[in-house]
């Protein structure tokens, strides 16, 4: 789940749970959203913590990539 599945959860979740004033026999609405609201911010939190680990760059120690020249000889061409 991506970051912005996680806030299209949250505030599917907000308006479910703080906006909507339904009354249903078969489910609540309200706690439909709040399920919503966890689970999209649980998505976000997992979603920023695995973020830096996929990214190209990293915040440690320098790269340690060595680069070793050779000399190229020109071959004659017949």
């Amino acid at each position: 789940m991506g970051i912005g599945v996680s806030l299209f959860l949250i505030a599917l979740g907000a308006v479910l749970a703080f906006a909507v004033n339904v009354t249903s026999s078969a489910f609540n609405v309200q706690i439909v959203g709040y399920i919503l609201l966890a689970v999209g911010g649980l998505g976000l939190l997992l979603s920023l913590l695995f973020w830096s680990s996929f990214a190209p760059f990293r915040r440690g120690p320098a790269d340690t990539t060595v680069v070793r020249e050779r000399e190229v000889r020109d071959r004659d061409v017949i």
